[in-house]
């Protein structure tokens, strides 16, 4: 019997999320872009200098990978949802531009609630005056319930929640990444640190069980990352700190059992400038052969026009 006191989580009060305020709903998405000839003249008018040189040389480099079947990996904090931009990615894999995406824990959150019930996104500075913040019910039955009935089941955390998205096929389905992927056999990995999501929250919450499933999903990514050698692309896209660490050690682990796991591309988009990402994703890994690109921008404007110059690039024939 442990001498310290703990909180009762039992006494948690949870909330609906039907009257839940949300800020997000897909009447707020991007649409994919559809090539209708105007776009050209807006790429081909970007200067070639700077980080317009760059985003051109980027684009260029995902063409190739494309090209020569090489995996292209999206690593994603859970704001690019929030964005709306999920039908963008979608758009990508469909295309088969998007071979594997690595999340976090928020971003499985957000994805799933969005799927179920069309919203997400609460109004966390109103929300946590009352203990109310991350306290709708069903978002925490629908994750740590699905955990608990595939316990004893091998799959991954995102390939779980991927396959309960297609098998429950709810209403808003389409704007799901988790879903939309395990459809297109595309690998979503979650990568969960325990104390961070909303869920951990709630009294459901199975820490062993959390844990178990994201390090399967680590595993995954290791696999993803060992097949990047000699022209793959990772692309991360707003996560500061958790994937950029999540990619330094499985890049690691690759090289450790395979050997050269080298000549890659790496970019990094976000709206400031940190140090995990620029050291572990743009630097240190392709250091001695590849690339690593940094841009600074908000989200919901560089994702859809980065992805509006991969399909013009690759509806060319250059």
């Amino acid at each position: 019997m442990s001498k310290y006191k703990r909180i009762d989580i039992k006494k948690v009060r949870t909330v609906s999320i039907a009257s839940r305020s949300s800020l997000i709903d897909p009447s707020l998405f991007a649409r994919p872009n559809l090539l209708d000839g105007s776009f050209q003249g807006v790429w081909e008018s970007l200067p070639r200098v700077l980080k317009a040189s760059d985003l051109h040389a980027l684009v260029d480099d995902i063409k190739q990978a494309k090209m020569k079947e090489k995996p292209i990996l999206v690593m994603m904090g859970a704001h690019v949802i929030k964005t709306g931009l999920s039908p963008v990615l979608i758009d990508l894999m469909r295309m088969g531009v998007i071979q594997g995406i690595a999340m976090n824990g928020a971003g499985a959150i957000h994805d799933m609630e969005l799927a179920y019930y069309g919203k997400t996104s609460e109004d966390v500075a109103e929300m946590l005056k009352t203990g109310e913040f991350g306290m709708a019910s069903e978002t925490g039955e629908l994750l740590n319930d699905t955990l608990k009935q595939k316990g004893k089941e091998t799959l991954g955390f995102g390939e779980t929640l991927g396959q309960r998205i297609v098998l429950d096929n709810p209403t808003y389905a389409e704007y799901s990444l988790l879903g939309q992927a395990y459809q297109m056999d595309i690998p979503v990995t979650l990568h969960v640190a325990l104390g961070t999501d909303i869920v951990h929250q709630h009294p459901s919450a199975d820490g062993a069980l959390i844990g178990q499933f994201s390090l399967r999903d680590f595993y995954i990514f290791c696999h993803l990352v060992s097949k990047i050698r000699d022209g793959g692309v990772v692309l991360l896209f707003g996560s500061a700190v958790i994937l950029p660490e999540i990619f330094l050690k499985a890049l690691t682990v690759a090289r450790n059992i395979y050997g050269s796991v080298n000549n890659f591309v790496t970019a990094n988009f976000d709206m400031i400038r940190h140090y995990r990402p620029q050291m572990n994703v743009v630097e240190r890994p392709t250091q001695d052969q590849g690339r690593g690109y940094t841009f600074v921008g908000h989200h919901e404007i560089m994702i859809p026009f980065l992805a509006a110059g991969i399909k013009y690039k690759l509806s060319n024939s250059e």
